[in-house]
């Protein structure tokens, strides 16, 4: 009997790891056939600026509120801070720094796979229940150039221009803290940020958000594409997109911090 039940056990786990091995080869060739496809069909423009359109522009607002309030926070903290150690002209760096080469990639590509990466999977997962894709597969189109490259490219575009304007809220919004309510010189401010801030730091948020950007858009089409039947798969492909997404991004942030350093 014991023998029975630890031989269940063990399979179920040879089951279980086998199916999560089989769904990381899915998803990575999933991912390089829509690489594929870009640099082979990538789709209209038009496609592509109504994707960049719903992952950047409308995804504005929310990037500016969190930005403004991230570089309160900064601000505020790393005011408090530095004046144990009698450095508050270098509140500028602090923030400078922890904005353009973690928080804003970061917390840009969070907002943005709360906003628009779930709406991409439910969106895709619709047209899977709802057979279009099949369609789409009857009638000879291919449904990378439609569905796919186009959500790719935008959001390879968008977020990096999200960060930057994440990154240039953010620093405001610590000035406005440091400088206008707590009275560190403003001079000193911008001054202390110009001397620290080094190409190597815009380059590497830079490359960071161009990487969450495919990242976004990886994961979103990917369980959009193959979403379970009825609006239950659907709901859990969307869940599962979010949860998926937010951690990838802070497992790969770790990396190529790690690289660009």
């Amino acid at each position: 009997m014991y023998t029975r039940q630890m031989t269940n056990f063990l399979r179920a786990i040879g089951r279980r790891t086998i199916a999560q091995v089989q769904e990381l080869g899915n998803c990575g060739q999933f991912l390089v056939y829509a690489l594929y496809s870009i640099l082979r069909r990538p789709g209209r423009p038009v496609h592509i600026l109504k994707q960049v359109s719903f992952i950047g522009a409308k995804s504005l607002f929310v990037i500016v509120l969190t930005a403004a309030f991230t570089g309160m926070v900064l601000g505020l903290q790393g005011y408090y801070t530095l004046t144990k150690f009698g450095s508050e002209g270098m509140l500028g760096t602090a923030v400078a720094l922890s904005l353009i080469r973690e928080l804003g990639p970061v917390l840009s590509a969070l907002m943005v796979t709360g906003r628009a990466g779930s709406a991409i999977t439910a969106e895709i997962g619709i047209m899977r229940i709802s057979e279009q894709i099949d369609a789409l597969e009857t009638m000879a189109l291919d449904p990378y150039k439609y569905l796919i490259s186009p959500k790719f490219i935008a959001a390879m575009i968008s977020m990096p221009l999200l960060c930057a304007i994440f990154d240039v809220v953010g620093i405001y919004g610590g000035w406005m803290v440091g400088v206008k309510l707590l009275g560190v010189n403003p001079g000193a401010y911008f001054s202390e940020m110009y001397k620290s801030v080094e190409w190597k730091d815009v380059y590497s948020g830079f490359v960071k958000s161009y990487s969450f950007g495919i990242i976004i858009a990886w994961i979103g089409c990917y369980k959009g594409y193959y979403a379970g039947h009825g609006a239950e798969g659907v709901s859990r492909a969307t869940t599962e997109s979010v949860v998926l997404t937010s951690v990838l991004i802070l497992v790969w942030d770790y990396f190529l911090t790690s690289i660009l350093l």
